[in-house]
């Protein structure tokens, strides 16, 4: 893909329908580069993109649905995302440098090759590749999270500012993942500023987390949403799609289609 998965868009739509998915978004981070290589007749496609955001000196990620894939106010905003990207992995490699990790900015480029958006996987790959280190997971752990030698903080926009954005290019705004956040709280100051819809239903959620986050769309308002993140088999061995009820999607589906 054109962000951190591995697969083309081609790939991704061929698994899409083997796996017999019937509503399709590719989400990529922060571009939409993807939308001007797909073919899929015959299915249900939503525009998508996943913007990297930053609230309290944590990562909060924004889904944005039903967008333009061309000139519009979201588009000028994560082009200046994909810049910041690409000077953070500057940051990135002169710290595991600093370090003795002998990584190259090159080398962590031939990782990006095809890709539009830069992101600290390419840099776990790059040392994976050349030997550094054992695995992506382990290039994580052990050099690229918070405190390790090759972290580097994120500064993009906030998320009101990035729901602000999706609203104003026609879109719908989904609030990612939110069994990954570090603070439920802002879910609700989120919901205030005009997000519309809760991503229940993910893999890593648990039966119990699920019933928490459908409790708490329905108090909020917000419509759930479904999302594999499907990167590659070795991100998420259940592959593409997700089995969901279309009775708790079809508020969602009814605002995007």
């Amino acid at each position: 893909m054109h962000s951190d998965g591995t697969l083309s868009p081609a790939e991704l739509i061929a698994k899409m329908r083997a796996r017999g998915v019937s509503w399709l978004s590719i989400t990529d981070h922060d571009t939409t580069r993807a939308y001007d290589e797909i073919e899929a007749a015959g299915l249900r496609l939503v525009a998508g993109i996943e913007i990297n955001t930053t609230w309290n000196g944590s990562d909060v990620h924004i889904l944005g649905y039903r967008i333009p894939t061309g000139s519009s106010p979201l588009a000028a905003a994560t082009e200046r995302n994909r810049e910041h990207r690409r000077s953070r992995v500057d940051t990135m490699v002169a710290g595991l440098n600093r370090a003795g990790v002998p990584v190259t900015v090159d080398q962590v480029l031939a990782e990006a090759v095809g890709a539009h958006a830069l992101g600290r996987p390419h840099v776990a790959k790059a040392l994976v590749r050349n030997g550094m280190i054992r695995d992506v997971q382990s290039a994580f752990d052990q050099l690229l999270s918070r405190g390790k030698p090759g972290y580097a903080p994120s500064h993009h926009m906030t998320p009101i500012e990035a729901i602000e954005l999706v609203r104003a290019s026609g879109g719908v705004a989904v609030l990612a993942h939110p069994g990954r956040l570090k603070d439920e709280a802002i879910i609700d100051d989120l919901a205030a500023e005009g997000l519309a819809g809760l991503e229940v239903f993910y893999p890593t959620h648990s039966t119990q987390q699920v019933a928490h986050y459908r409790h708490l769309a329905g108090r909020l308002g917000l419509v759930m949403t479904a999302g594999s993140d499907f990167h590659d088999a070795r991100w998420n061995a259940r592959g593409v799609g997700m089995d969901v009820d279309e009775s708790d999607l079809r508020p969602f589906l009814d605002l995007v289609a």
